[in-house]
């Protein structure tokens, strides 16, 4: 990736005196049709994993690739436009798929907020979102992309791909052949594909039987306790998406997130089974419940709430450690420049749509929004104080969003600590005025959705207006192509959430917050809401977990929230996104030892090309198998062979196939973008 110093002012690709085909209705239906596949295709992964890869590499990729088709040859600024259009979709469904499913997950005395998804509500929620988030960007760009002097990393890393793509290297078979790849792995270890190989392999190591002899200061013997307990074991998920994941976020990242699982399932989960030797009797009733299903209760109901104090701190803390560039950034934007008589006119490459027209805009947004939060609460006072905290969060962490953009990249923005912070306020404030139960916690989610929307569209559209700014691209079409995007995008993308959540239950999960589909952050913010505006908070279990975060943040661990997310996940998750880390680290290794500067540039893209297209493959699949499942389809081995599934599969044949993918993907990320690089 690009150095982390700000860069110098460079010369557009692009001229601004050049009059090329840039907004045309090509441009944005290519852009559209590919917001639609990889929203639905970070939809799975982020429901999964907790996590969303930015579209900007991929978007980039194809756009190249297909303009170069006989009846599609069309102009850089047209692929700058589709690339741009289709990142949509990725912004919008992180929005959406870290607090959305949160209102199907609240259940409060047996009374759930919502059943299934509420269509309607979903979408205006998210086009409401968008657009706010865009029209606030609208007045910050500027300030952001051009006076702040930022590093971009991915956005320079997108544009040396654009400019590569200019001179006939597209990438676009790096892509399609990981995606490929990719699909067809997933078909072979989903239980509703033609399952040959098992994701995962569990068990159970059981600590030898310990007596404890209890007693008083005086030495006085209290009484012996017999304890045992265990450690529960799942190897790393055989996903090639996660090692995708795994790969770009790199080495560092994914150990820090590996870092909570092992904290969690072999610190925490262990010290409270062998704390309490009797807990299996308390729960088993008549069949005592085996050492796997224990851990796994004490993780869902011990160790995630511990997870959520943790997750509090570190959003607080992200906060704190960004209020000198926040200030900057917001200072900015309040106190625009003056313009001067002599100065020249603005080029097209400096030309926004009105800011006065954009201010107005945003503030009519409120409006539409304010009637959601009363068909939520049926309180005309607790609507009016929602949007309140709806608009000044909105714009407050659309700055932070896209000034964390430009710091880090998107594949790093911090949004659910953002969000997890507009939810605690909303909370405190419903708590307040008196708004309690279901209609208090719609409105917070509701609240916190907006926000979480706005929040990301803001950091996706900072990164492609930089993306734009270095090519050439007009900031005005730019804009005009994301409004029309969000507009569309925003009717469409909730239909893969309800087809991963009802193809779960119709495959015998429990849809959304199965251990298939954990949706780490929206389950965090379903229990946030609950607790405080419900009153059935675990107060002491968050507790301990904000002590632990204050101690991580005393010994200056890196990332407290993030090893909050890795204790929230599954192990099986935490380790096959290790794996990826892993994997990347080896490569770089190599690469360094191997290849000069110019072969590294190509090795970096070509490895995040193709870890972008392992994580589109297995993702598509999984939505398009679980559509399958939805309408009445089992699985493809009943289809092609009769059977519901293979007997060898949950035998060591079935783990040993499993261990393949390792090796295959492995393989992949290292071998060839080294070839790759040595051109």
């Amino acid at each position: 990736m690009p150095s982390q110093e700000p860069r110098t002012p460079e010369t557009p690709y692009v001229p601004a005196q050049t009059d090329l085909p840039e907004l045309t209705f090509r441009a944005l239906a290519l852009g559209i049709l590919m917001a639609v596949v990889l929203g639905a295709a970070n939809a799975y992964l982020g429901l999964r994993a907790g996590m969303t890869i930015s579209a900007t590499f991929p978007a980039a990729v194809i756009a190249i690739a297909a303009f170069r088709l006989p009846f599609m040859k069309g102009s850089i600024l047209e692929q700058n436009i589709a690339r741009t259009t289709a990142s949509v979709g990725e912004a919008l469904v992180a929005g959406a798929i870290f607090t959305i499913p949160a209102f199907v997950m609240v259940n409060v005395g047996g009374e759930r907020l919502w059943t299934s998804f509420n269509y309607w509500e979903t979408s205006l929620i998210l086009l409401i979102g968008g657009l706010m988030g865009i029209l606030f960007v609208i007045l910050l760009r500027k300030t952001l992309v051009v006076d702040a002097e930022l590093p971009f990393p991915e956005s320079y890393a997108c544009y040396e791909i654009v400019k590569a793509g200019q001179k006939g290297e597209s990438g676009a078979k790096y892509v399609f052949g990981a995606l490929g790849l990719g699909m067809v792995i997933e078909i072979f270890k989903n239980s509703s594909g033609l399952q040959v190989l098992r994701e995962s392999v569990e068990g159970f190591l059981t600590f030898p039987r310990s007596v404890v002899h209890h007693f008083f200061p005086s030495r006085e013997s209290m009484g012996d306790l017999t304890h045992s307990g265990g450690i529960a074991l799942a190897s790393p998920a055989a996903s090639p998406a996660l090692m995708g994941v795994g790969y770009i976020i790199g080495p560092r990242l994914a150990s820090i997130n590996f870092a909570g699982g092992v904290l969690a399932w072999f610190v925490l989960i262990p010290l409270i089974l062998f704390a309490d030797p009797n807990l299996a009797e308390k729960l088993g009733g008549n069949g005592l419940p085996g050492g796997a299903d224990l851990s796994y209760t004490v993780w869902y109901n011990n160790v995630r709430p511990i997870a959520v104090g943790a997750m509090l701190i570190g959003a607080l803390y992200t906060l704190w450690g960004l209020r000198g560039s926040l200030s900057k950034a917001i200072g900015g934007a309040l106190r625009p420049p003056k313009a001067h008589d002599d100065a020249p006119a603005p080029t097209r490459l400096e030309l926004d749509l009105n800011l006065r027209n954009v201010f107005i805009g945003a503030l009519l947004l409120v409006v539409p929004m304010t009637l959601i939060y009363y068909h939520f609460t049926q309180n005309l006072l607790g609507a009016l104080a929602a949007a309140l905290i709806m608009t000044l969060t909105g714009f407050l962490f659309s700055a932070v969003g896209g000034w964390l953009v430009g710091l880090v990249g998107g594949s790093n923005q911090p949004i659910s600590g953002l969000t997890l912070s507009t939810l605690i306020i909303a909370a405190l404030t419903m708590v307040g005025i008196g708004v309690t139960g279901l209609p208090g916690i719609g409105a917070v989610l509701g609240v916190s959705a907006v926000v979480c929307c706005a929040s990301a569209m803001a950091g996706d559209m900072i990164q492609d207006l930089k993306v734009g700014q270095l090519v050439g691209g007009s900031p005005r079409k730019m804009e005009i192509a994301e409004l029309i995007s969000t507009v569309v995008v925003a009717f469409v993308l909730v239909f893969p959430i309800m087809i991963l959540h009802e193809g779960n239950i119709a495959a015998g999960g429990i849809g959304i917050g199965d251990t298939a589909l954990p949706a780490p952050q929206a389950g965090l913010m379903a229990q946030l809401a609950t607790g405080i505006v419900g009153g059935e908070m675990p107060w002491g279990l968050i507790i301990i977990g904000m002590g632990m975060a204050v101690g991580l943040i005393l010994i200056k661990a890196p990332a407290p929230m993030l090893i909050a997310v890795g204790m929230y996940l599954p192990i099986e998750t935490t380790g096959a996104i290790f794996v990826g880390g892993l994997i990347r680290g080896l490569a770089d290794n190599i690469a360094a030892k191997r290849l000069d500067s110019g072969g590294k540039t190509i090795f970096e893209n070509v490895g995040i090309l193709l870890a972008s297209g392992f994580i589109a493959g297995e993702a598509l699949t999984g939505v398009m198998i679980a559509a399958m499942v939805l309408v009445g389809v089992p699985s493809l081995a009943q289809v092609f062979f009769g059977v519901d599934g293979f007997h060898f599969v949950e035998g060591a044949l079935g783990g040993w196939l499993g261990l393949a993918v390792f090796a295959v993907v492995g393989y992949c990320l290292i071998r060839i973008p080294l070839k790759a690089g040595r051109r």
